[in-house]
């Protein structure tokens, strides 16, 4: 249900450009995610980092392909999120005692340092990865393509990497009990 709610503006604005075009499919995303961030406070009485981090790029670059009249600046909201992701995975290394990846999944599983390490620097590999992918796609292709490119392609990259990831790490990971 998690990622489903995750996934839900992904998914509605993809639903708004097969329907109606870009430009009601960006006002939709950016009601969603403002309606998700909002959902979430109700429900939590706190914000997910992720959600904000997305809720500002969306109404930013929204915005700017609204007002602009022009989709550019919302095929950019993929990559500048991947692209944060990377700079805070690679920053973990340098502040705090331990890479992200090893503070939120330490308690699941036992890695040497080197292998958290390593996970986490193909963390950011792939996200530096995907958000140029994303980009290239969003100038060599049209704006259909670019649309099932952000839906499907970029997701299925995603599961491909975690199952590549998990295969790996079941030969390092152990248990914790």
């Amino acid at each position: 249900m998690r990622l489903l709610f995750d996934f839900l503006p992904i998914l509605l604005f993809f639903a708004a450009y097969k329907f109606a075009g870009i430009y009601t499919a960006t006002v939709v995303a950016m009601a969603a995610s403002a309606l998700q961030v909002g959902f979430f406070w109700l429900k939590h009485r706190t914000v997910e980092k992720l959600h904000v981090i997305t809720l500002i790029l969306i109404v930013f670059l929204g915005g700017a392909t609204l007002i602009l009249h022009d989709p550019i600046f919302i095929k950019w909201k993929p990559t500048l999120v991947n692209w944060a992701f990377a700079l805070v995975f690679l920053g973990s290394h340098f502040i705090g005692k331990q890479p992200i990846l090893q503070r939120l999944m330490s308690k699941q599983i036992q890695l040497s340092q080197q292998i958290w390490n390593r996970l986490s620097l193909s963390w950011v590999c792939f996200f530096t990865l995907t958000g140029a992918i994303n980009i290239y796609v969003a100038y060599a292709y049209d704006t259909d393509i670019w649309v099932n490119f952000k839906l499907f392609g970029m997701l299925g990259l995603t599961v491909l990497f975690i199952v590549i990831q998990a295969i790996v790490l079941a030969r390092y990971a152990q248990p914790n009990e």
